[in-house]
């Protein structure tokens, strides 16, 4: 079978601390899965194993993703290493505290109520500072790269780029209400709930306040930009038999281009509809607006993408980017 150069290689390439804590978050949310069906204890009105499942299934896809990232570098690959290995440590220790505050019976995240609670909190927060940091600088290794595919690449750089934004939105999370800041000694400092205290009514399965805002839409919307933007560049290959006019590279590479302006829209009118204290699941006319202008102006940048640079003869080969 062929493969694109550089792009497809044996997972035995793949950064192994990555995939190491990849296992590890695995066996986490294998085991809060069990604990959802035997467990039926809550934890800020949601059921208390949720959180240290999705938590480990998430940094579990996320570690897979860099691990497979970092085995297309050519350039600086120690540097790069270096750079995963300690993106390990950080999401190891983010989905330890978690599992351990769960298996105590209390909140990970923004708790300060006792000095072991606060100490479990610092920790969270400097690993993701560091987690931040490495993927900061992941990224801008891997913009130096260069290998065949460049539509795949340039998916790899723009879902890298988003989930920057995302993981970044996380930090609005940290700055604490009013309620919180004026009542001492403070217990809980922090939010994922905007204009409602977190634990009211949720979403299923997300837990996404349904009466007023809250920040995890977009940085759920932007860490995953990681894997779904590359994903849309691959169908794009895949699709190339079926629709001719998808052999044009420059045409795949503007489609691309387009579904990331998209999806960063999408990340960023999410964050302000939840700063605006709004439900996600109930906008007001301002925020159906501007999704409307968002498709509109996605939908005219599709009919420009799909624009033919060049007419390519009827029985042109499939490009290999489409055995990605």
């Amino acid at each position: 079978m062929r493969t694109v150069p550089g792009l497809v290689r044996g997972a035995f390439h793949w950064h192994r601390p990555l995939m190491w804590f990849a296992a590890f978050a695995a066996a986490v949310t294998v085991v809060a899965a069990v604990g959802l069906m035997v467990d039926d204890r809550t934890l800020v009105g949601a059921p208390i194993w949720a959180k240290p499942c999705k938590f480990a299934f998430s940094f579990g896809l996320y570690a897979v993703t860099w691990a497979w990232m970092h085995s297309l570098q050519q350039r600086r690959v120690r540097l790069g290493w270096y750079l995963g290995t300690f993106a390990a440590v950080a999401c190891t220790l983010e989905v330890a505290v978690v599992f351990l505050q769960t298996v105590r019976g209390h909140r990970s995240h923004f708790n300060v109520s006792t000095p072991f609670d606060t100490a479990m909190w610092s920790i969270m927060g400097s690993s993701i500072m560091v987690l931040w940091v490495a993927n900061l600088l992941g990224t801008a290794l891997l913009m130096r790269e260069k290998h065949a595919g460049r539509t795949t690449m340039l998916a790899l750089r723009l879902g890298a780029l988003i989930t920057i934004v995302g993981m970044t939105i996380a930090f609005l999370m940290t700055w604490g209400t009013e309620q919180q800041r004026a009542n001492r000694p403070m217990a809980i400092i922090g939010s994922h709930s905007v204009g409602v205290p977190d634990g009211g009514p949720g979403m299923a399965v997300t837990g996404w306040s349904t009466t007023g805002g809250d920040l995890r839409v977009p940085h759920f919307i932007g860490i995953h930009g990681l894997q779904l933007v590359p994903l849309f560049a691959v169908a794009l290959g895949l699709l190339v038999t079926g629709m001719p006019r998808l052999r044009d590279e420059l045409v795949r590479i503007r489609l691309v281009w387009t579904f990331s302006g998209f999806y960063t829209g999408m990340l960023l009118l999410t964050a302000w509809q939840a700063l605006r204290r709004q439900p996600f699941t109930s906008p007001d006319l301002p925020t159906i607006g501007a999704f409307g202008v968002l498709v509109a102006g996605t939908m005219v940048a599709a009919a420009w993408a799909l624009r033919a640079h060049r007419k390519l003869p009827a029985q042109a080969s499939v490009p290999e980017e489409a055995l990605v």
